[in-house]
């Protein structure tokens, strides 16, 4: 017969190689976890963003262009913990139904992006200004900081957001709030395991 002892040795000696087997997949997932969770908070953040600016941008009783930049630094400042300043972009987009031949189209009247020339916030300080997904402007004017030159008339640009959905005329605002993403933790991969690759461009749209 065993002495107690060594049945407990044993016993422990094998609770030590399975807690070294599965050490490695429960720090994993909870890599995982800790970026997954830090994501949904920002992607959470990032809606409220966009449904605040566009709801301020739809109601506001200024013309767009006297007031963007002052919507969206108020937007932006409710931020935290983000730092958009930094790491966050918005833009603010009045479209329009117009209609053409085969229907209704939408266009684009005016874009703005964040870049606060007064208080030094936004793209002058980030230099962070991913592509617009509603349209892309090319011409940025340079005295008007943040402000697209958008062609008028016949040239307006047309854009696929809400075709054939608004009425000739009918003008809702739209506001896109993306953030850099920085995971904490790199991507980890332990043979089929791995976590999972977050952002960097989180992005959320709202249309009022």
């Amino acid at each position: 017969m065993r002495p107690a002892y060594s049945c407990r040795r044993r016993a422990t000696g094998i609770a030590a190689v399975e807690v070294a087997l599965i050490l490695p997949v429960l720090i994993i997932l909870f890599l995982s976890m800790v970026d997954l969770a830090r994501g949904i908070q920002a992607n959470m953040i990032l809606i409220n963003l966009s449904r605040e600016g566009a709801n301020l941008a739809s109601r506001g009783k200024l013309q767009l262009s006297e007031n963007a930049q002052t919507i969206i630094g108020q937007v932006a400042a409710s931020a935290p913990p983000l730092d958009m300043n930094k790491q966050g972009m918005l833009y603010v987009t009045r479209i329009m139904g117009q209609t053409s031949g085969s229907g209704t189209r939408t266009i684009v009247l005016e874009q703005y992006r964040w870049d606060d020339s007064v208080n030094n916030r936004g793209y002058r300080v980030s230099g962070y200004a991913p592509t617009s997904k509603v349209w892309s402007c090319g011409n940025w004017a340079s005295g008007v900081a943040g402000t697209c030159v958008v062609p008028t008339g016949s040239n307006a640009p047309v854009t696929t957001l809400m075709s054939n959905q608004l009425a000739d005329g009918e003008v809702v605002y739209v506001v896109e709030a993306f953030y850099k993403f920085d995971m904490v933790f790199a991507p980890v991969t332990l043979g089929p395991l791995g976590t999972s690759t977050i952002g960097p461009n989180l992005y959320s749209m709202s249309i009022f």
